[in-house]
């Protein structure tokens, strides 16, 4: 099909000249190309349906109109500048066919490359939008702290070695290390860890990473300009920016084939004049047929109308391809790289597993646990009373509520003390646990889940209570089709624990796990996933 640089149709909006690239914040959908897209497709119908030929011909001129006027000023301008395109090949092409009458497959050419410079740019506007969405994570402001004077300013103000203050729910502005406080960051926009990690002084913290519980002072140690979150976005956009050998290898020779299929239409009429006839109606005819054919949408009319097809049909069910190129790549992936969470996983921890002691039910400890966590701050409290909830448990009112960073919660309900959280908690409170608890909470945790101990000693109840970020039910029978189609490894790369890594590899069946990775480091070891000529396709 027909090969043209992003940079071609980055625009999206039909604008002369192909448009500019959109600056942060600016990128907008291609209505305008997707409208003279459907205009010209309307107009073609009604040229083939239309009985008077007189409206036939109008319907004709308004769908080659709407169909080409975008492709004629990319070639009207780069002939200015004395570049050759395919916009000059397939804009000469139709205004040929409608000279030798044939108006119907001059529309149908005019339509096809319309169509695919609409999905081409659909997916460009997709892309720009995510990442000025990455860039929007890290906020605007932040809190100097300068002795015991607090005051809002630009992030862009910030120096290394100053001070900010990040409250509960807000967003990290730069990357820095606490000095002071404790609380819970959720990164999974940095790392994709499902679960917030715990940070204290001297812990590292990243700018775009959302505070989830304490009030903390962290030290700058890089600028808003070099944070994980900036360095991220430069990534994608090199990303963008590199073109694989097989797009290079045709724009190299755009010009010479539009050159040699012009100068070859030419030789054919005049040969056609020389040795076929003397009409120069039909001497034009035969030019025009050579032409047609060879422009790059005639091409598109065979085979690859095959992947426009694909294309819709993959962006209907939510996946986007920055063109046809990188469909036809997939053919020759050896290596597929998924990210863990959200991807595999569904990115959200919930309950997994309700472990009782012998005479109590699983919907009392359920209950109990739940009672306690709701008045907690933990990220983990929230799935607790979502599964009890859902279940259709009752949730008794707490009393006497006290948390214990990093150890667990207690209260009083219904006068009885109930505690949730590590052993450590019930050791300082002179609880002993029974040797099965322990031996529960051993194994869910080599299982990869996160453990809270449940224990009412006034009721008799005793439980454990199993949290895991899910895995999507669909996975295993994917990368079990991906290896029945030719896939020679299946890799998972995660910011998450590798013991947690380790078990979803497990379980879905994935070949290799690397967990413990930043952004830039799953960069580095898809590089090394590439070595010696291999294609990989990354997931996440």
């Amino acid at each position: 099909m027909m090969y043209r640089s992003i940079a071609m149709n980055a625009a999206g909006d039909g604008l002369p000249g192909g448009g500019t690239k959109p600056r942060a914040g600016n990128a907008r959908p291609p209505l305008r190309s997707a409208v003279q897209s459907a205009v010209c497709l309307l107009s073609l119908v009604a040229g083939w349906t239309l009985a008077s030929p007189s409206l036939s011909t109008a319907a004709y001129v308004l769908a080659y109109i709407a169909g080409g006027a975008a492709s004629f000023w990319v070639a009207a301008s780069a002939l200015l500048q004395g570049k050759l395109t395919v916009d000059l090949l397939m804009v000469v092409a139709a205004a040929g066919a409608a000279a030798i009458g044939d108006w119907a497959e001059g529309g149908v050419l005019l339509f096809l490359f319309s169509l695919s410079n609409t999905l081409e740019a659909y997916a460009t506007y997709r892309t720009k939008h995510s990442i000025e969405s990455l860039v929007q994570l890290r906020p605007g402001e932040a809190t100097l702290v300068r002795g015991t004077e607090e005051s809002r300013v630009a992030v862009e103000a910030l120096n290394l070695g100053d001070l900010v203050r990040i409250r509960p729910g807000e967003r990290l502005p730069v990357d820095g290390e606490i000095v002071d406080g404790e609380t819970w960051i959720d990164e999974a926009t940095i790392t994709g860890e499902s679960e917030p990690v715990k940070k204290s002084v001297r812990s590292n913290v990243f700018a775009g990473t959302m505070n989830t519980s304490g009030s903390v002072v962290a030290r700058v140690t890089h600028t808003s300009a070099d944070s994980t979150l900036e360095r991220i976005v430069r990534i994608v956009h090199e990303a963008q920016a590199q073109k694989n050998p097989t797009q290079q290898f045709v724009e190299a020779w755009e010009q010479p084939y539009v050159l040699g299929v012009l100068l070859g239409a030419a030789v054919v009429f005049v040969g056609a004049l020389l040795i076929h006839t003397r009409d120069y109606r039909d001497a034009f005819y035969h030019a025009m047929v050579l032409l047609v054919v060879a422009s790059p949408c005639a091409v598109v009319i065979g085979s690859p109308a095959v992947v426009l097809s694909a294309i819709a049909r993959a962006a209907r069910h939510g996946v986007l391809f920055k063109g046809g190129r990188y469909l036809e790549l997939l053919g020759d992936v050896d290596v597929v790289a998924f990210d863990k969470t959200g991807t595999i996983t569904f990115g959200k921890p919930a309950v997994s597993e309700v472990w009782a002691d012998e005479g109590v039910s699983a919907d009392d400890v359920l209950s109990l646990a739940s009672a306690v966590e709701r008045r907690s701050e933990h990220p983990l409290a929230a799935a607790l009373v979502e599964e009890t909830l859902r279940r259709g448990l009752p949730v008794p009112d707490v009393q006497e509520f006290e948390n214990h960073a990093g150890m667990g919660v207690h209260g009083r309900v219904d006068g009885g003390w109930v505690g949730v959280g590590r052993e450590q908690l019930f050791e300082g409170h002179r609880v002993s646990l029974p040797e099965q608890v322990q031996k529960t909470a051993a194994r869910l945790r080599a299982n990869g889940q996160t453990v809270l101990v449940t224990v009412a000693a006034q009721r008799g109840v005793c439980g454990v209570i199993g949290l895991a970020d899910q895995i999507r039910p669909d996975v295993r029978a994917t990368l079990a089709e991906l290896k029945r189609i030719g896939i020679q490894s299946e890799v998972i790369l995660t910011g998450d624990h590798e013991r947690v890594a380790r078990n979803v590899a497990q379980a879905i069946g994935a070949d290799k796990v690397m967990a413990g990775l930043l952004p830039e480091q799953k960069v580095l070891e898809i590089r090394r996933l590439m070595q010696g000529d291999r294609r990989l396709a990354m997931v996440g």
